[in-house]
């Protein structure tokens, strides 16, 4: 039996056959011959302030194990890798801020999760660019569905992986089947080359000193040849810094035609396809530094509404992902789960904070101690009970006060009746 005949190649990275677009066809369009002095993808400046914001944000958001009862679980194998330290090269913020870059810039993230006879030994990253997912079409190669096929690039060689031995978090978009996501890069290749070409128009004007091309005007007549020499010469006149002005010979002028970028909605344009980039992302304008209509008053909602529309599918991808493949399927039924704290990117200003820790507190949802834990001050003494204004009644329990008054009539206390009279 051929096994490659038996078994489909799904390949999202460099070269071989692909499903729909590869990042071959990519990478041509970004850095092929014709587009070769665009520069890389990191350079175009919208998308790495998407790339920065986003894996920042989900950096600094740490990831904890919680029970059936939403208490933090301490005592696990889990624990000491997602909270201290996941390998022997990372911390916790790097470790989730890498993974996010490479979920956004390549569609997939991938982590090697290293056991030793069953007990977890580490996290490890790998280069998505290194990875391969290899799908088996039929029942005869192994009772599994897929497996990932990770090649070293230092020494060639290549490691099969199962499934449950690797954590894959990739984009929303998949391709056919949903084993492998699509970069963002990707569907907007088009757009992101227009953003790059108009950074690079401004990058040769300001090398031109902000200045358009010009018009040499003369009487007479020159050959090709002198007419190279004599605009050379204007040419490194021009470009000299310690210079001001240039020399040109008796009966020749020289006129700069105009250019004007607000004629041209230039700064109008770029400023839209920043925005269409920031969108495809889920990125806010006032995360990439437009404050036209954005002021402190709104900051808060606009956190909330960047965790809510974008950053809460985000961690729930991560959370499932985490659950199913670091959990026992007896630890899913007793209630476990990841669940990352997205407190920290919800702090307002001290004045805003207090205020809604004081409502959580007086209505019970916090405890004293828990609200201070917020805030990372110590717990007090008798700090742990939960606290409520002792009026709030049941709402069954209404009017129960005013009967006690009136001796169980239902009447309420001060009333007179007839027969308190004589």
């Amino acid at each position: 039996m051929n096994l490659f005949g038996k078994v489909k190649r799904w390949i999202h990275n460099d070269g071989g056959e692909s499903t729909g677009i590869s990042l071959s066809a990519i990478n041509e369009l970004f850095f092929g011959a014709g587009n070769a002095n665009l520069g890389p993808d990191m350079s175009e400046i919208t998308y790495f302030t998407c790339l920065k914001t986003l894996a920042e944000a989900l950096g600094k958001m740490p990831l904890y194990l919680m029970d059936e009862k939403k208490n933090r679980v301490m005592r696990h194998e889990v624990v000491p890798f997602i909270s201290f330290e996941p390998n022997q090269l990372e911390t916790p913020i790097q470790f989730f801020t890498y993974l996010e870059y490479c979920r956004n810039h390549f569609g997939n993230a991938y982590v090697y999760v290293m056991r030793n006879r069953g007990n977890l030994q580490g996290l490890y990253p790998l280069d998505p660019r290194m990875v391969q997912i290899w799908v088996n079409n039929t029942d005869e190669f192994t009772q599994r569905r897929y497996y990932y096929c990770y090649t070293d690039r230092r020494s060639g060689r290549s490691y099969w992986i199962d499934p449950g031995d690797m954590l894959h978090v990739k984009s929303w978009v998949t391709g056919d089947g949903g084993y492998a996501g699509k970069s963002v890069r990707e569907i907007l290749a088009t757009n992101m080359a227009g953003s790059k070409a108009s950074q690079k128009f401004l990058n040769n004007l300001y090398q031109k000193g902000l200045t358009a091309n010009a018009v040499v005007k003369y009487v007479g007549d020159l050959s090709k040849e002198k007419q190279r020499v004599l605009l050379k010469k204007i040419d490194e006149q021009a470009r000299d810094d310690s210079r001001r002005m240039i020399t040109l010979p008796m009966g020749y002028d020289i006129q700069t035609l105009d250019l004007k970028l607000t004629d041209s909605q230039f700064y109008e344009l770029k400023k839209y396809n920043a925005l269409q980039v920031a969108a495809a992302f889920g990125i806010q304008p006032n995360q990439l530094n437009d404050y036209s209509k954005s002021s402190y008053a709104n900051s808060a909602m606009q956190s909330l509404s960047f965790y809510v529309q974008t950053l809460l599918h985000i961690i729930t991808v991560y959370e499932q992902e985490f659950n199913r493949k670091l959990l026992t399927p007896a630890e899913q039924a007793r209630g476990l789960g990841f669940k990352f704290n997205f407190w920290m990117i919800l702090r307002g200003d001290p004045t805003q904070q207090a205020d809604v820790l004081q409502k959580m507190v007086q209505s019970a949802i916090y405890s004293p101690n828990e609200a201070r834990g917020k805030v990372d001050m110590p717990p007090c003494a008798g700090g742990d009970v939960h606290i409520v204004n002792g009026s709030y009644v049941k709402l069954q329990d209404i009017g129960l006060a005013y009967a006690a008054k009136s001796g169980g009539t239902g009447k309420k206390g001060g009333d007179n009746d007839d027969s308190s009279k004589e």
